[in-house]
């Protein structure tokens, strides 16, 4: 029953997304517009996040809803991975960035970590497709399905970008403090077997 409210509140959010979308009776459409709010009132009751964010998220969504995509790069140099550090919470992540539209996902691996900490990358393994529902994060108003893809470096120099102010390669078990809304230890490990086992099946769930 952990975070049952979320699930539901996500579900009140696609019922009322998909009806404001699809239907055209005014009176629905006032009923629809009703459950998107109680959407938002159950979010804002039990996150930190007030109604007005939580409402401009949800007017940004139309059409039929589906899950978001995270893509992560996994990059290693000898047996330290690369993280860059969070202008948004101090904390430590993979680069990576929601999916662009137009791009796949392996160009979206090469363009957030090139913009994130200055090295050109290239995609060269699926590791794992998460279900963020399924791991350790801290609740998200969104379903959040989760690309790591691993990358190796052919060019550039460390550099922050915009969203970073730090650049560095960590061992396994000198992890620093982590973003767990965008990555968790137990993914770090993931990655990591995929170091030690370039065999290691893509995981996925």
């Amino acid at each position: 029953m952990k975070h049952k409210w979320l699930e539901w509140a996500k579900q009140l959010q696609s019922i009322a997304q998909a009806g404001l979308t699809y239907s055209k009776d005014v009176y629905d459409l006032e009923r629809f517009e009703i459950i998107r709010n109680m959407s938002v009132e159950i979010l804002t009751q039990y996150t930190n996040m007030d109604s007005k964010n939580i409402k401009e998220l949800f007017a940004n969504e139309t059409g039929y809803t589906t899950p978001k995509v995270d893509i992560r790069a996994v990059i290693f140099r000898g047996n330290k991975i690369l993280m860059v550090r969070e202008n948004n919470d101090g904390d430590w992540s993979l680069p990576g960035g929601w999916a662009d539209i137009g791009l796949t996902p392996s160009e979206v691996a090469v363009n957030e970590v090139k913009e994130e900490s200055g090295f050109d990358v290239k995609a060269i393994k699926l590791i794992a497709v998460l279900d963020k529902k399924c791991h350790p994060h801290p609740p998200s108003p969104f379903h959040v399905y989760k690309m790591f893809i691993q990358c190796e470096i052919i060019g550039g120099k460390p550099q922050v970008g915009i969203e970073t102010n730090g650049i560095d390669f960590f061992a396994e078990n000198e992890l620093p403090s982590l973003s767990i809304a965008r990555n968790t230890e137990s993914q770090i490990q993931l990655a990591f077997k995929h170091l030690h086992n370039p065999q290691e099946p893509v995981y996925f769930d």
